[in-house]
């Protein structure tokens, strides 16, 4: 098989925009590379005011999301039921929850229309697409109070949607964390058809899952997930530098520093070009 026949295109999406100032420098030098196609920021977190002015300039290079958060730190309004301690709960919390259907919908519609205004009003235009942190943007309930929302505000054929789930036999061929890629394929089943039948956009392929392991070789592992890549592949990353503010709120501190430095390096240009994949942006499938 020829190069030109096995070049593809891909998204690589930054999570985490907001979560403290470092994550925000990160993600920021990454973009300013040209080594991002997306970003998804968190409009729930103190940065995010400061980081609004800082990403903007980078909209017309890369897609700027929101990273629904509903599960750290404090809602941006009350949550008398879902946030009872004025915390948002933890992620294992929210998955049984929505197993038994026991969500107050209304709270959680409530707060996405307050980080989507979030995120209007600082960034001075609506979001590219939507995904969450911690995937929560697929689990069942959450999905269907996402979806009118975005209906509501007409952002139907007009905003993409990330599914964390891609099929089986890709997550094996990759091999990188498959029992956490698979559970959450199967949690996220249904997602993209439903999406699809909305008017909605969504990726086709999905990778980036990691333990966070500063131990591991972070370039191999994302040899790895340019393996098997589907129609729209999606790659998420998580670089960032360390600080005070991330330590206080996240588990996940220094592997940023790693992947930020492999995204920046040359190691990372000459993959991509031994590969024959290049950067895109998803939005571009929407025009």
């Amino acid at each position: 098989m020829g190069m030109a026949e096995t070049r593809f295109s891909f998204c690589l999406c930054a999570d985490d925009f907001a979560l403290s100032p470092g994550v925000n420098r990160g993600i920021l030098e990454a973009l300013d590379a040209g080594r991002l196609s997306a970003a998804s920021v968190m409009t729930s977190c103190p940065s995010w005011p400061e980081g609004a002015r800082e990403i903007r300039p980078f909209k017309t290079m890369a897609d700027i999301g929101l990273h629904l958060n509903l599960t750290l730190g404090r809602p941006l309004g009350f949550m008398p039921v879902f946030a009872a301690t004025g915390r948002l709960p933890e992620i294992r919390q929210v998955v049984m929850a929505t197993r038994k259907r026991e969500l107050p919908q209304i709270e959680i519609a409530l707060e996405i229309s307050r980080q989507l205004d979030s995120f209007c009003e600082h960034f001075g235009a609506g979001p590219a697409f939507v995904d969450g942190h911690q995937h929560v943007q697929i689990l069942p309930q959450i999905r269907d109070i996402l979806f009118a929302c975005l209906e509501q505000r007409g952002l139907s054929g007009k905003v993409w949607v990330r599914t964390s789930s891609d099929r089986p036999s890709r997550i094996l061929r990759r091999g990188i964390e498959v029992a956490k890629a698979l559970g959450i394929a199967w949690l996220a089943r249904g997602f993209a058809t439903e999406a699809v039948a909305r008017g909605f956009l969504t990726n086709e392929g999905f990778a980036g899952f990691s333990a966070f392991d500063l131990g591991r070789d972070y370039g191999a592992d994302f040899a790895s997930y340019l393996r098997a890549p589907g129609r729209r592949h999606l790659i998420m990353c998580h670089p960032g530098y360390c600080d005070e503010e991330l330590v206080a709120a996240d588990p996940v501190t220094l592997s940023r520093e790693r992947e930020l430095s492999f995204l920046l390096s040359p190691a990372f240009k000459d993959m991509l070009e031994r590969k024959g994949a290049r950067l895109a942006r998803l939005s571009e499938a929407l025009i």
